[in-house]
C-alpha cells in the first residue's frame, strides 16, 4: 500500500520573509527617506519611484511572461498626459481662463479642443490615466498575440509604437505644446505643488502606490495565473496542447503591465511638473527595460531597486557626461542580458554555484 506524506509546512523564517521585506520598504520609503532627505532629493527619490512603478509592471511581462516589453514609453506619456491635461484645466479655471496658457500662446482660437472637454472631471481624468493605456495595450496586444508575434517582432513593434506616439505629440504643438509638453503646473486636486508640504503629499502618494503595486503584483507572481505565465514564456506550445490559450494569458499581463505604467505617468506629472515627448519616446521606454534587467526582471525587488539605481546614476552621470551616458546605458542592458540574465538579484545564486562547483572539481583531481 502507497501511503501519502503531506509536505511539510515551510519554516517560519521562510514563510515571514516576503512581509518583513514589505514592512522594510514601507518603514525606509514611509518613514526614514522623508525624515532623512530634503525637499529636493525626496522629490527626486519621487521621480525614481515613478520609475520603480513601471519596473514592477515589466518584472511581470517580461520577467514572468517573457514579453520583451520596449514600449512601455507609450502608455506612461498616455497617463501622463490624461494628468496633465486635467491640470492644465484645474490651473486655467483657477484663474478664470478657459483655455491652458501654451494654448493662449499658440493662439489655437477661443475653443477648447473636443477631446480636451473630459479631462476637466477629475474622475474621468484619473480612470483614462489608467484606462487609456490599458486600452491601447489590449487593442495592440489582442492582434499581436493572437497572430504570434514574439521575440524582437514584438520588441520592434512596441519601439515603433512609441516612435509613433512621440513624432505625434511633437507635431501637435498647438494642442499638446510639441516638443515642450505640457508644463508648469501649479496645483493637484486643489492643493498647491509650490508648497513643499503637499509637495511631502506627492511623495507619500507614490510610494503608497508603489508598495500596493508591488504587494498586488506579488500575489500575481504566487497565483495560478502566475504559473500559468511562465509555463508560456517556457514551452507555449506545451500550454496549448494543455488547452489554454497562450494569447490570452500574455494578454493580461502586457495590459497589467501597460495599466501600471499609465499610474506611474500620472504620478511622475505632480512629482516633476511635465511630461513631454522627451520622456515617453524610444530611448525612455528602453530605459525602464534597462532598469529593470539591471536589476533582475524575475525579482520584483530586483527590478524595483535597479530602475531606481538607473535612474539615480542616469540623472548623476547625465549631467557630467550627457554626451556618453546613451552608450553607458546601452553597455548596462547589454552586459545584463548577455552575462547576468537574471540581473543583480541573481547575484549571489550565481556566486554560490560556482563555490559548490570549486570543490567538486578538486576533489576529482
Amino acid at each position: 500500500m502507497t501511503t501519502i506524506t503531506e509536505t511539510p509546512p515551510a519554516p517560519l523564517s521562510a514563510r515571514l520573509r516576503v512581509p518583513g521585506a514589505f514592512v522594510l520598504g514601507a518603514v525606509l520609503l514611509l518613514g526614514v527617506a522623508p525624515l532623512a532627505l530634503s525637499d529636493f532629493r525626496l522629490s527626486l527619490l519621487a521621480k525614481y519611484l515613478c520609475y520603480a512603478i513601471v519596473a514592477v509592471g515589466v518584472s511581470l511581462a517580461w520577467g514572468r511572461g517573457g514579453l520583451m516589453v520596449l514600449g512601455q514609453g507609450v502608455f506612461f506619456g498616455l497617463g501622463g498626459y490624461a494628468m496633465a491635461m486635467h491640470l492644465k484645466l484645474a490651473d486655467a479655471a483657477a484663474t478664470g481662463e478657459t483655455l491652458p496658457d501654451f494654448m493662449q500662446l499658440y493662439g489655437t482660437g477661443d475653443a477648447l479642443p473636443w477631446w480636451w472637454r473630459p479631462f476637466a472631471d477629475p474622475a474621468f481624468a484619473l480612470a483614462m490615466t489608467v484606462l487609456l493605456p490599458m486600452a491601447v495595450a489590449a487593442l495592440l496586444g489582442f492582434f499581436v498575440f493572437q497572430r504570434r508575434v514574439r521575440g524582437a517582432y514584438f520588441a520592434i513593434l512596441s519601439q515603433a509604437l512609441a516612435a509613433a506616439l512621440s513624432i505625434w505629440l511633437i507635431g501637435q504643438q498647438a494642442t499638446t505644446g510639441g516638443t515642450n509638453g505640457l508644463t508648469d503646473m501649479q496645483g493637484f486636486f486643489g492643493y498647491s505643488l509650490d508648497d513643499p508640504v503637499n509637495q511631502r503629499m506627492v511623495y507619500f502618494v507614490i510610494a503608497a502606490v508603489l508598495l500596493l503595486m508591488m504587494a498586488g503584483a506579488r500575489q500575481l507572481f504566487v497565483s495560478r495565473y502566475g504559473e500559468l505565465l511562465v509555463a508560456v514564456r517556457d514551452s507555449e506550445e506545451r500550454v496549448r496542447f494543455l488547452g489554454y490559450n497562450p494569447a490570452n494569458v500574455k494578454l493580461v499581463a502586457y495590459v497589467l503591465a501597460a495599466g501600471m505604467a499609465g499610474l506611474a505617468g500620472a504620478l511622475f506629472v505632480p512629482a516633476v511638473g511635465i511630461i513631454s515627448p522627451a520622456l515617453i519616446g524610444i530611448v525612455p521606454s528602453i530605459g525602464f527595460v534597462i532598469g529593470a534587467a539591471v536589476g533582475g526582471r524575475a525579482s520584483l525587488v530586483g527590478a524595483v531597486l535597479g530602475a531606481i539605481a538607473v535612474a539615480w546614476a542616469q540623472s548623476t552621470l547625465s549631467d557630467a557626461f550627457p554626451a556618453a551616458w546613451t552608450y553607458l546605458q546601452g553597455l548596462l542592458f547589454v552586459l545584463a542580458v548577455g552575462f547576468l540574465p537574471g540581473g543583480l538579484a541573481s547575484l549571489g545564486v550565481v556566486l554560490r554555484r560556482r563555490r559548490t562547483r570549486t570543490p567538486a572539481i578538486g576533489g576529482t583531481a
